[in-house]
């Protein structure tokens, strides 16, 4: 976020933070530890309903488009599937990714309006109600349909190839489930970063900045700082995008496993 939101520099000057691991020590020397995870207690607060509503929502897509099932849906349908999973977990996502944004901002600009989390929403509800709180939401939902689309059609894809001959897709080793997930992790983010950056600049921008909404944010960046600017963040997003994914879908299969076993009939 820091990196996505950064002024552009002056002339001559450089700009405030050079890439990833500049970023990164900046923040570490400047804030210690507890910088690199400003404005994580919503986020945190929102992950488990979260994922649990972003895999019924997965869940709920393909069972829509069988008519039997047993039936196996192809690639395109899995992807129609998984895009039904990000308009549910928008819900979820945009209050808490404005809060976070702001949070992780504000350290950077040297300004300290809000306490926590908690005093964010707070103060954005008290300031412009539901909608404050809410701002954002289109460039969450065009962030998070395609990317979701891709990522579990990406991960049922490598499952099925990553799958010896003769075997069944849910009896996948650990490794592979890991490097299934944690590649799908990859081409989630490839898709999802160019909207990323749209809705961290607008999502922090001050009340009235953008007032044609993305529209105005993604002709200012291309304005000012060409299309390159659309993938700001993007080797940060990368080194994190592997292991948080593939801890993902470890998780949910392991869970999947426990479930069926203690409720098979469920």
């Amino acid at each position: 976020v820091r990196l996505q939101t950064q002024p552009k520099p002056q002339p001559g000057q450089s700009p405030l933070y050079s890439g990833t691991f500049d970023c990164f020590r900046k923040t570490l020397v400047g804030e210690g530890v507890r910088g690199l995870y400003r404005g994580m207690a919503a986020p945190i607060i929102g992950v488990t309903p979260m994922y649990a509503v972003c895999f019924f929502g997965f869940g709920l897509g393909k069972r829509l488009q069988q008519r039997k099932p047993d039936d196996v849906l192809t690639y395109p349908q899995l992807f129609a599937a998984g895009m039904l999973s990000g308009v549910f977990t928008t819900v979820i996502m945009a209050p808490g990714e404005r809060i976070k944004c702001l949070l992780q901002i504000q350290a950077a600009t040297g300004e300290t309006k809000y306490s926590g989390s908690l005093d964010c929403a707070k103060q954005l509800y008290r300031e412009a109600g539901i909608r404050g709180v809410y701002k954002g939401t289109v460039l969450t939902l065009m962030r998070d349909v395609p990317a979701s689309g891709m990522y579990f059609m990406t991960y049922e894809w490598l499952k099925n190839i990553l799958t010896p001959e003769g075997k069944s897709v849910s009896d996948l080793s650990v490794p592979r489930i890991l490097f299934a997930g944690g590649l799908a992790g990859i081409f989630n983010w490839v898709v999802a970063i160019p909207p990323d950056v749209l809705k961290s600049r607008f999502q922090t921008a001050p009340e009235g900045k953008y007032p044609n909404g993305f529209r105005d944010v993604l002709r200012e960046l291309i304005r000012e700082e060409g299309v390159a600017s659309l993938y700001k963040g993007f080797t940060a997003v990368m080194i994190r995008a592997f292991p948080a994914n593939a801890a993902c879908f470890l998780g949910f299969e392991v869970a999947m496993k426990f479930l069926n076993w203690v409720a098979p009939g469920i």
